[in-house]
């Protein structure tokens, strides 16, 4: 088994997994073959001594996460919506630049959405209660239901499903890696949909945490408690990162796995049963994954038909890219 913990997050039809030095894609192309890509991980402390420092690492691997895996959701949708195989036809490109602004914007909202929006209504709410306390359990459960609220709604949009399905079969092929077997449907499939390091987990490690670190701030000016929240994500952010390593761990423990269960119950509305399509696509993607850092494949192996993705700028091979990534959560793994 390689010794690196391998992770992940789903695209539009396809799979990302990341791996130790670079990533590795798959994608049901729309005329039905798997193509695949990869790149290598490049953020500019990647690998280096800092970027292995407990706390430090974990807001690297988010950076890198959330930059990689907006570059090839976009992709992968361009894929689908081009619907041909020519070469260089696959889609247009984004810069840079256009996805630091689109992350910025994204992040922009989620932080106004998941954490100034709940204090605003609780501080609304419990103005004439004199216990802090309880303004920061009204804040906690409302951004708990802010979350929840949005995953299932997002669930019901048939695109979504699928990308959900992908999600599922991504965490079966690692489950599948981790415990040995070959890379083969009918091994993979056996495997839960759920996995302790998947990205769904670390938010709700997130939110945990959050409310346990926004009630230590107290009740304080309306100014305060807004650059509290927002100076207190990246803080709780890397500690969340550490527990989610330190659960997956311990995972054996009957008292952590009831501690991190919550996070369990929520991927059964982030994943879902994949078809055994799905799950070729998610093999393909840890295959080329294992080869991009020089692993070698479970026995068993490489049975699956596959075909490197043209793209403008890459090749499909990780030596010959001429597109490195700058920079999911996967996020801590999965």
């Amino acid at each position: 088994m390689p010794r690196y913990s391998y992770g992940g997050q789903a695209l539009i039809e396809g799979v990302l997994m990341r791996g130790r030095d670079a990533i590795a894609v798959a994608l049901r192309h729309p005329d039905g073959r798997i193509v695949w890509a990869t790149e290598r991980l490049d953020s500019g402390v990647h690998g280096t001594r800092w970027s292995r420092l407990p706390l430090v690492r974990g807001l690297v691997v988010l950076y890198e996460t959330l930059f990689v895996g907006t570059r090839w959701l976009v992709r992968s949708a361009s894929i689908q919506a081009a619907g041909t195989g020519e070469e260089g036809d696959e889609g247009v490109e984004l810069g840079k630049t256009s996805i630091a602004v689109m992350l910025g914007l994204t992040l922009l909202f989620g932080v106004g959405i998941f954490f100034l929006l709940p204090l605003l209504i609780a501080s609304a709410t419990t103005a004439n209660i004199q216990n802090g306390l309880v303004q920061h359990l009204v804040e906690g459960l409302i951004r708990v239901a802010i979350f929840l609220g949005y995953l299932l709604l997002i669930a019901r949009a048939e695109d979504v499903r699928r990308v959900f399905q992908y999600h599922g079969a991504e965490h079966m092929t690692i489950h599948a890696l981790e415990a040995g077997d070959p890379l083969v449907v009918n091994e993979v499939r056996k495997y839960p949909t759920a996995h302790p390091r998947c990205g769904t987990e670390f938010l709700v490690v997130v939110i945990a945490l959050s409310i346990v670190a926004f009630s230590l701030v107290g009740r304080q000016d309306p100014a305060v408690m807004i650059g509290s929240r927002i100076a207190l994500i990246p803080v709780i952010a890397a500690v969340g990162y550490e527990l989610l390593k330190w659960g997956a761990k311990h995972r054996s423990n009957p008292i952590v796995r009831a501690i991190m269960y919550p996070g369990i119950l929520v991927q059964m509305i982030t994943t879902r049963q994949p078809s055994l399509d799905m799950i070729e696509v998610a093999i393909v993607s840890m295959e080329q994954a294992l080869s991009a850092d020089g692993e070698a494949w479970p026995a068993g192996s490489g049975a699956l038909a596959r075909d490197a993705l043209v793209w403008p700028g890459s090749r499909g091979d990780v030596g010959e890219s001429a597109a490195p990534v700058t920079i999911d959560p996967p996020l801590p793994g999965a």
